[in-house]
């Protein structure tokens, strides 16, 4: 069932005008600041304790354990992005760092394999006792995943060696077989890290107990809602509601997507991943309902998923708030881990079209363009005096903060961003795929071998080469190029010749003889776009949004003044699009004629006032919150 393998990121060099600086940033600046917060260097900010809480678990240090339940985890996830940053470009000095902190990890495992410093330094007593809220698995799920990341990395086998006893640990620990515990993880990750650990070991326990977790999720809800109460131990002393963390029916009977986003798109992308490896049709048929609940019904036109702040979760159908919306940036990654998984079943264009989405807008506004703020949440609009410091709107703040009490999000996005190499292509037996525009170089082992330079000034211009270079003449394969959901006149020539080709799924297929030299060039029309939501969408009723190819926009009072309620975008006025510049990074603006709507008095009028023509100028969403403070806002109100 599995169509493609995604390539290994060694097999992937970018140089690419829009990500290469992002890349470079990620690697000369996010992963070093991110370090020195782990490990409580940065003055002026609450401590992190990340690594401190390794260094007194392997008993170098003296102290207890300070932060979160699943405070392990960050550093798993530097760990991650420090081995992808590894695999891009040799760093010694990133490498002793990061061999040093897997030395104080090895030393702070117990002797059965059993790593985790919240239990080892502080409940002791209680391991395995509360999957609901405690976060071992989704620990160990996410450092698997930074072990076989090093490991590709670097080739060195400490770190997978260490969570390979993990690993055994738990495959031993639950399952159905004789002296097995039934359990669940309360975060879905570990089925992540499992499936991460089989792809580099080909131990099939690692999959099997993959299976398991996912397989056993909603068979009996009471493993999750019982084993605290039976043992009499809680973490947060509250009882979840069985849909907060997808148990409330199993998986394959699952159709809308509900409860916490970032658990909800971590557990689908399991899903795929082991319907493609074990060609489950069932599994495979309940990850397209929950993708279509997702993006048909429950996602921003950023990309954000996971509306409400109450438990950061998804809410029902077209209820997508936008001064409200929660949309953590570790959601908006997760729907790319799982747009990638379900192109591997099956390559169709909306995945890709998703993936893109999240990469230029949802995930990448979650980092300032410094490299060293950081946003958790997503809102669509801000309002001065509102946002972020009303109660009910705390959590939507106007300015990336430093760093999180719970950072989730920071570490992910750099891993994200590092590893971009595996999201771009795919390969199978009989042609290869570009499912994103990345300029550079891939290296395909499948299909006789072939390399492909790519030179793209993509998202800002739509023009994209590709040259094929095959290890033998005259090798046949089909090439499959992705053609964006938002573009509407496109065309593909080779060799200067115009390509007679239809679409299919999404993907225009090449299928030919090729030589060595071959040149592909993909022209897509890219003009600014005006958008609307569906009508059952309360929050963008009557409202306008402006995208320009993979682009969301955004309005900032920074180059519109104050109160963009007031503003009007006339239907009829044009879009223009102009380069320009925030925060030193070169962008595309888009600027119109639209209309302020003056303010009176009076609280209420029985008339409308005499709007004033004013010019408007939209920037890209990823980039607001760059500049001086103020309000913004996506949707604007359409009218005269």
């Amino acid at each position: 069932m599995k169509t493609q393998e995604t390539l290994n990121i060694k097999a992937v060099t970018i140089r690419d005008g829009f990500w290469s600086p992002v890349q470079q940033l990620v690697m000369e600046t996010v992963i070093p600041y991110q370090y020195d917060v782990m490990d409580d260097k940065v003055e002026g900010m609450d401590k992190s304790h990340a690594i401190e809480n390794f260094r007194v678990a392997a008993g170098k240090a003296e102290g207890e354990f300070r932060g979160m339940v699943f405070q392990d985890s960050d550093l798993a996830k530097w760990l991650e992005a420090a081995a992808y940053a590894l695999a891009l470009k040799e760093d010694a000095a990133l490498e002793e760092k990061a061999d040093g902190l897997i030395a104080l990890i090895e030393q702070a495992q117990e002797p059965d394999g059993y790593l985790n410093t919240y239990f080892t330094l502080k409940e002791p007593g209680h391991k395995w006792q509360n999957l609901a809220e405690c976060h071992e698995l989704y620990c160990a799920g996410h450092m698997m995943e930074a072990a076989v990341a090093y490991r590709q990395a670097t080739g060195k086998d400490r770190f997978l060696s260490v969570m390979r006893k993990n690993a055994d640990l738990i495959c031993a620990r639950f399952g159905t077989g004789e002296g097995q515990v039934r359990g669940v993880p309360g975060h879905q990750e570990v089925e992540l890290g499992l499936l991460r650990m089989y792809e580099a070991t080909g131990e099939k326990r690692y999959l099997d107990t993959a299976l398991y977790f996912i397989n056993e999720r909603g068979r009996t809800p009471e493993v999750l809602s019982g084993e605290i109460k039976n043992r009499g131990w809680f973490h947060w002393s509250r009882e979840q509601e069985p849909s907060y963390n997808q148990r409330h029916l199993p998986v394959r009977e699952q159709k809308d997507a509900a409860g916490h986003s970032v658990r909800a798109v971590y557990m689908v992308t399991a899903m795929a991943e082991l319907a493609a490896l074990t060609e489950d049709r069932e599994l495979a048929d309940a990850c397209g309902n929950l993708w279509r609940s997702i993006v048909d019904r429950r996602m921003y036109i950023t990309g954000g998923v996971g509306s409400t702040v109450h438990g950061e979760a998804f809410s029902s159908d077209y209820e997508l708030p936008n001064d409200l919306a929660y949309a953590e940036t570790c959601a908006s990654i997760g729907m790319a881990f799982f747009a990638r998984r379900m192109l591997e079943l099956c390559p169709k264009g909306e995945y890709a079209d998703i993936l893109e989405k999240e990469l230029y807008n949802g995930i990448l506004s979650g980092m300032q363009m410094d490299g060293k703020r950081f946003f958790y949440v997503n809102p669509l609009e801000t309002v001065p005096n509102v946002s972020g410091v009303l109660p009910e709107y705390r959590h939507a703040l106007p300015r990336r903060p430093e760093w999180y009490g719970c950072a989730c999000c920071p570490p992910n996005l750099a891993r994200l961003i590092a590893s971009l190499g595996q999201y771009a292509w795919g390969e199978s037996e009989k042609g290869i795929y570009a499912h994103i525009y990345l300029g550079g170089q891939a290296r395909f082992s499948k299909a006789g071998g072939i390399t492909v330079d790519c030179e793209s000034g993509y998202p800002w211009k739509g023009d994209v080469r590709y040259t094929v270079r095959p290890k033998n003449e005259n090798v046949s394969f089909f090439f499959a190029v992705h053609i964006p959901g938002w573009c509407g006149r496109w065309m593909v020539t080779v060799n200067g010749k115009e390509e007679k080709t239809i679409p299919r799924d999404g993907y225009a297929y090449i299928d030919r003889i090729w030589r060595n030299g071959d040149v592909v060039d993909v022209h897509l029309e890219m003009e600014p776009v005006r958008m609307y939501a569906n009508a059952n969408v309360r929050a963008a009723a009557g409202c306008v949004a402006l995208t320009r190819g993979p682009v969301v926009y955004c309005f900032e009072e920074t180059d519109n003044g104050g109160g963009l309620a007031a503003l009007r975008l006339p239907r009829g006025s044009a879009l223009v699009c102009k380069p320009g510049s925030i925060a030193n990074s070169g962008v595309y603006l888009i600027e119109t004629e639209g209309v302020r709507i003056p303010s009176t008095n009076s609280l209420y009028s029985a008339g409308l006032p005499e709007g004033e023509p004013v010019t408007l100028r939209a920037v890209p969403y990823y980039a607001w919150s760059n500049r001086q403070s103020g309000g913004m806002r996506v949707w604007m109100v359409e009218g005269s």
